[in-house]
């Protein structure tokens, strides 16, 4: 028996490499290379779980394979057992084996059974068609009379009456059976071009593409994909594949390379002007746009966290809780700032008290500078359904926000963006020495699991403390960072103003 042959194929190797042969070799033979586990998909594996463990009430007395995961022979004994036992309506995390491919899932309904896929998300996607497929093979090949093949997820329409879940209303089974057959066909080749991929001595030579991202990120990602030079012609805004092949085509890799004559956007052709020269490039109407933003002038930011589970009552699933808010106020362009923030620090429910202290906060006149507004807009207007008693001042403030993203991607490019327009990547490079890096938390992310921590009970009162200040800190630091980006745009246009006056 080869050495490929002796390697057990779980369903989530297998769905690994159909995705990409590489990404599956380099799991089982060398996973090392792979990168850390981020703090996201620790939290999303942990949202699976919790997804399953409620997604079990849809079915009373079912049972749960509770076998230690290494102990594949009690697994495999105990679910034999179940499977016999007429008295028993459902089996959760039943393990089956076939062929070397092992696969552990879900089973209901006396001697005819139905396979159901629990999934996180709110929708069936095509690939885990895939995922059911390999159930499907192993366990039908196994004995078992499958009457369907079905996909269990979570049901956008479902409102948490804030009291407890209804497991019927909070999932939805779709039957895959026909897409599953008719991917039954494709199995054998399948598995044997993995197998074949496993018996070789090096990794399968796969050129990195879309599928390092699509339909997972890849946990190789960072070994496939070493970093490019800071030029490289990916970093064009919008790009697409098409014209990138045919600059790779004439031997084109660096923006600095483009001919002047190759067909690109607007923004494209700013970017590679600015690279070309090695000065930012800033439009002719900054100083103008910039004059009609009047003061008072407010800068807010919100923190947010979207479990799978929604939490509290009228929530959904994949809701925004808002947790955090800071705002900064000036009242004259050079004037002192002032600050406000508001962070609940408990598990309760917040969002009353979130919407009242920044109605408070931001006054009834003033525009209201934020970082792509559609985030912001958004949360207010869930904020507006669950507290009609807000809807009419909510809705004032939408009307008075004022979204920096999009005026920087319109007036301003610096060589050192590298087609990014990302709050993290526009502060450093125009207001040097202020940054997100050494932050403990720095990304919107990171943020989420911090709140999440931070309230739950056992956090002992020293690392609650440190949570509370990393999240001021970094929610703080958006809004200042959009004080100090218009101020340093300012300077542009005074820049701009003087050169074009005589004799300047």
């Amino acid at each position: 028996m080869s050495a490929a042959a002796s390697i057990r194929l779980s369903k989530s190797k297998f769905v690994a490499g159909v995705q990409c042969l590489k990404r599956l070799y380099l799991q089982v033979h060398q996973p090392e290379l792979a990168g850390e586990i981020g703090e996201g998909q620790a939290v999303r594996f942990e949202q699976g779980h919790e997804v399953g463990v409620l997604a079990q009430a849809a079915f009373p007395g079912g049972v749960l394979v509770d076998s230690d995961a290494f102990d594949l022979e009690a697994a495999l004994e105990r679910t034999a057992a179940l499977t016999d036992d007429p008295a028993v309506p459902a089996i959760f995390e039943a393990t089956f084996q076939r062929s070397g491919v092992l696969v552990r899932l879900e089973r209901r309904r006396k001697n005819r059974w139905r396979l159901i896929e629990v999934k996180s998300s709110v929708e069936a996607k095509e690939h885990y068609d895939y995922d059911v497929a390999i159930q499907h093979h192993v366990v039908q090949g196994c004995g078992l009379d499958i009457s369907s093949a079905c996909l269990m997820h979570l049901n956008r329409d479902y409102v948490f009456d804030g009291r407890s879940y209804d497991a019927h209303k909070l999932f939805i089974i779709e039957d895959r059976t026909r897409r599953v057959l008719g991917l039954g066909s494709e199995l054998p080749g399948l598995l044997r071009a993995q197998r074949r991929a496993l018996e070789q001595a090096e990794p399968p030579d796969v050129e990195p593409g879309s599928q390092c991202s699509d339909p997972y990120e890849c946990e190789f990602f960072d070994h496939c994909n070493p970093a490019l030079p800071k030029t490289h012609i990916s970093f064009l805004p919008r790009l697409s594949d098409k014209k990138m092949q045919d600059l790779l085509d004439f031997g084109v890799n660096l923006i600095e390379q483009i001919p002047d004559d190759f067909p690109l956007t607007e923004i494209q052709a700013r970017v590679c002007t600015a690279v070309k020269t090695g000065h930012p490039w800033t439009s002719r109407t900054l100083a103008k746009e910039l004059s009609r933003l009047k003061c008072p002038r407010y800068f807010m930011d919100f923190e947010s966290l979207y479990p799978a589970v929604p939490r509290y009552a009228g929530m959904w699933p994949y809701s925004h809780i808002p947790f955090q808010w800071s705002v900064h106020r000036q009242f004259e362009p050079d004037a002192a700032l002032e600050h406000f923030e508001f962070l609940a620090d408990d598990e309760r429910d917040p969002r009353r008290e979130f919407a009242g202290s920044l109605c408070n906060a931001l006054g009834r006149r003033g525009p209201i500078i934020v970082y792509n507004a559609t985030f912001e807009s958004q949360r207010l207007q869930d904020l507006a359904g669950w507290l009609p008693e807000y809807a009419g001042a909510i809705a004032r403030i939408q009307e008075r926000l004022w979204d920096l993203w999009p005026f920087v991607k319109r007036h301003v490019y610096h060589p050192q963006f590298q087609g990014s327009f990302s709050l993290k990547t526009v502060l450093p490079t125009l207001v040097p020495g202020l940054s997100y890096e050494g932050m403990a938390v720095a990304h919107g992310d990171e943020a989420g699991l911090a709140w999440d921590r931070m309230i739950r009970s056992g956090v002992d009162a020293s690392e609650r403390q440190r949570l509370k200040s990393a999240l001021l800190a970094y929610c703080g630091q958006d809004t200042l960072a959009m004080v100090k980006i218009l101020d340093r745009l300012r300077t542009f246009t005074l820049r701009t103003e003087a050169s074009a006056t005589p004799g300047a």
